[in-house]
């Protein structure tokens, strides 16, 4: 069974879960050693759960949500913005 990039993305749950046939696995596998668009979205989405998994609560500065705020709209309207 010859497996494509939108196979591999169909069972990326599984696979990282470790839910997966293992002849599917072993040519997810070989398919993820030549294609690195799959093995960042692999990469990618472990990062995402276990960021998601993760229950520490982290407190954003003070006056960030304004100062982002101010630098989506000037974005929107085509302003440039002071980075700092």
């Amino acid at each position: 069974m010859k497996i494509d990039c939108k196979h591999v993305w169909d069972h990326i749950s599984s696979y990282i879960d470790g839910e997966i046939d293992p002849d599917l696995r072993k040519e997810i596998d070989r398919h993820l050693e030549h294609c690195s668009i799959c093995s960042a979205t692999i990469d990618s989405t472990r990062n995402i759960v276990v960021l998601m998994a993760d229950e520490r609560v982290y407190e954003i500065p003070a006056g960030f949500s304004k100062r982002l705020h101010a630098r989506l709209d000037a974005a929107i309207h085509g302003e440039e913005t002071d980075p700092a």
